[in-house]
């Protein structure tokens, strides 16, 4: 009965790096929830990987609006480059979710594990694509929203780990670049989400309250704390040394999809 307060401290953890840094909290979400679901009674093993997946994304589906709204209200948001993109983001994250609702749990962390630690990398060593070229055409544009798509479903992430370099290696502003992909996080989480609830649909073994692969009891808790501390962050940001606790959380991130594969493979 005292999951709940894991799953509030979960989402504090979660929203107030996400605020900070500008990091979607999949990430941290994913290999954690793997964990504690793990840990309760009533969850198959086969399917904690994918209940926390689902969950997370379903978690993102909300938290992306609040980040829409502040980026919007900036003018950070490029909406053609939105509406371009959408198209290919709906596709790609349909696909992915059902490529995942087929594919075992190990495997699927494998996966999980070697894109947190390309991020985790890409954090510590600070690596920033130059602008190279323009955005390509809609075709182009359909093409890498639907790659951005799979992968973010994948991992359950908002995509601004790969939409926020490919639109600066396009010559998109920064600043452009990070309220664009704030604003094509909330498709991202809205196909993932349908993907993932009509993925696991019927399956006679999940646990209760669960919505397909999105279980409604973390899904309540982690919403309302992680959007009620993302401003906290946001305000420190500006106040406390952001680069060392980039690299801190990059540590994180390695040190729990580590134990979350452990855990699975064990």
């Amino acid at each position: 009965m005292l999951w709940w307060l894991a799953y509030i401290a979960l989402g504090l953890f979660t929203g107030f790096f996400a605020g900070m840094l500008g990091i979607g909290g999949g990430l941290v979400m994913v290999p954690t929830l793997t964990m504690m679901f793990a840990a309760q009674a009533g969850f198959p093993p086969n399917e904690v990987l994918h209940l926390a997946l689902g969950t997370s994304m379903a978690t993102i589906l909300f938290t992306s609006l609040a980040s829409l709204r502040a980026h919007h209200q900036h003018g950070a948001v490029l909406w053609k480059i939105v509406f371009q993109i959408t198209p290919g983001i709906l596709l790609g994250t349909l696909l992915g979710t059902f490529f995942a609702g087929s594919v075992p749990s190990r495997p699927l962390a494998l996966f999980f594990t070697v894109f947190v630690c390309l991020v985790a990398a890409q954090m510590i060593l600070n690596l920033k694509p130059k602008a190279a070229r323009e955005l390509p055409g809609f075709g182009g544009v359909f093409a890498v929203g639907s790659g951005i798509g799979a992968v973010s479903a994948l991992v359950a992430i908002g995509g601004g780990s790969l939409t926020v370099p490919f639109l600066t290696w396009c010559n998109v502003r920064v600043q452009h670049a990070i309220g664009t992909s704030a604003a094509i996080g909330f498709p991202i989480a809205f196909g993932g989400s349908l993907g993932y609830i009509f993925n696991g649909w019927g399956h006679a073994d999940l646990p209760p309250w669960s919505l397909g692969y999105v279980h409604l009891p973390a899904f309540a808790w982690l919403v309302p704390s992680s959007m009620l501390i993302a401003p906290l962050g946001a305000r420190l940001a500006h106040r406390l040394p952001v680069a060392t606790l980039k690299r801190l959380f990059a540590g994180i991130l390695i040190v729990l999809a580590g134990k979350m594969m452990w855990g699975l493979f064990a």
